[in-house]
């Protein structure tokens, strides 16, 4: 075997490694048990120690079936514990977890030398060597044994996903409907959970005990944050998992010489290569990303900050248009420049994006150091106070809302009243022509 075809062949047990691992572990994410992931992939290591101990037999067949039970048996301990014991889940289950953790870690020390188990190959993994064991198929082609048990794990999933979507999909999101339904929610649940520790068992030879944490959740969480659609997050999170395994076994060769470390475990650096994912998808996901919430969060302030300026301009038109038919001193129109500023009380970034972006849409005009509304911008005044005065209205007539709280109420509501909703409030109010205060309602 090549170097070429070693170092491909690490990346395929990796990938089938990683995909394996995130189809389950999207479930996980979605029914809020990801530390239920963490909890298998450490109590298992009992059930591999006592399969051993009962066969004298390192074959994988009982180490398998061992570590499923016992994987199997951790979900239930923690349902009984929560249940009978009135305990938190989380609290159950790191009682579950940490007590069969450290019940394997003392039986593969008391059996270390007979079962040739290493602690460490065992928590961290061992897939820089996984490409020198191999097995025959077919009695002529020769594969890696880790990627043979990865691939033939994926390919069980990926059965299970198939044959068990609709099941598995209504059960994560609502199980009182499941069982309306006819679906067995608790069966679902420990189906899953089995499926959790055959998984983590079949990916331990690759990336150890921990380290198959990482894959079981973060690509999971990573499409998670990509996507509102559980077939695409299915589909996300298998590719960033594959990636993780390509970007992890390339860092863990290329980044060493460049900054001068020791050479590191790919496993690990597969772990490196998927929080990096999951952190760019967190900042710059396209609906749920940090960015992308900030950016909406600060439009949203910005839509609502110029649109209370344009009702302050018409209510400041209107109290001078009520002066001068009444002979009194009209003073300059609209509002001063520092009047503006000290109105809007924002930050200096949402006081001139609101600024700059009214003038930049004509809705107002700035003359002599003062802002004043265009007829543009007035149309758009006059049906927000329109749609304030109505609901000040419709909150005094069937809400029973307190005089002094309709002005604070209904300037909510007014950003949130589009057209269909004014003519329904006009309809509703019998389109009257003066709020509670005896303010006009503009047409």
């Amino acid at each position: 075997m090549t170097w070429h075809t070693y170092d491909t062949w690490i990346v395929i047990i990796g990938a089938l490694a990683a995909a394996a691992c995130a189809l389950p572990g999207c479930f996980l994410v979605l029914r809020r048990m990801s530390l239920m992931g963490d909890a298998i992939a450490h109590a298992v290591l009992p059930g591999i120690a006592i399969a051993f101990v009962l066969t004298q037999s390192r074959s994988s067949l009982p180490m398998f079936l061992g570590a499923v039970a016992v994987g199997i048996l951790t979900a239930v301990l923690t349902q009984w514990i929560q249940k009978t014991g009135r305990v938190e889940s989380q609290a159950a289950l790191g009682i579950v977890f940490t007590s069969l953790f450290a019940l394997g870690l003392i039986f593969m020390e008391q059996f270390a030398h007979a079962v040739h188990l290493d602690v460490d190959c065992v928590l961290y993994g061992a897939i820089e060597y996984a490409p020198l064991d191999t097995v025959s198929l077919a009695g002529t082609v020769a594969l890696p044994r880790a990627a043979v048990v990865n691939g033939s794990m994926l390919l069980v999933n990926v059965a299970f996903l198939v044959l068990f979507y609709k099941e598995l999909k209504i059960s994560s999101f609502d199980p009182q409907l499941a069982t309306t339904v006819g679906i067995n929610a608790n069966v679902m649940h420990y189906l899953l959970m089995g499926l959790v520790a055959a998984t983590v068992v079949a990916a331990f030879e690759s990336v150890g005990s921990i380290l198959v944490i990482a894959m079981l959740i973060v690509p999971g969480a990573a499409a998670y944050l990509l996507t509102d659609r559980l077939g695409v997050m299915l589909l996300l999170a298998g590719l960033i998992a594959v990636a993780s395994a390509v970007f992890g076994h390339a860092g863990a060769i290329m980044l060493p010489p460049l900054v001068g470390f020791p050479d590191t475990l790919t496993s690990g650096m597969m772990a490196v290569a998927a929080g990096t994912i999951f952190l760019v998808a967190m900042l710059a996901g396209p609906r749920h990303g940090v960015v992308v919430r900030m950016a909406t969060q600060l439009g949203l302030g910005v839509r609502v900050a110029q649109q209370d300026l344009l009702a302050l301009l018409y209510r400041i038109e209107e109290t001078q248009a009520a002066k001068r038919q009444a002979g009194g001193a009209v003073v300059a129109p609209g509002l001063s420049a520092a009047e503006a500023r000290a109105l809007l009380a924002l930050d200096p970034l949402r006081r001139v994006l609101t600024l700059t972006g009214l003038g930049r849409r004509g809705a107002v005009t700035r003359e002599r150091a003062r802002y004043s509304l265009t007829d543009a911008g007035r149309a758009e005044a006059r049906d927000l106070v329109r749609s304030h005065r109505l609901w000040e209205t419709y909150l005094d007539r069937f809400a029973a809302v307190r005089p002094d709280h309709l002005h604070l109420s209904a300037e909510r509501l007014e950003h949130a009243t589009d057209a269909a909703m004014q003519r329904e409030l006009a309809q509703r109010t019998g389109s009257p022509e003066q709020d509670p205060q005896g303010r006009h309602i503009p047409d």
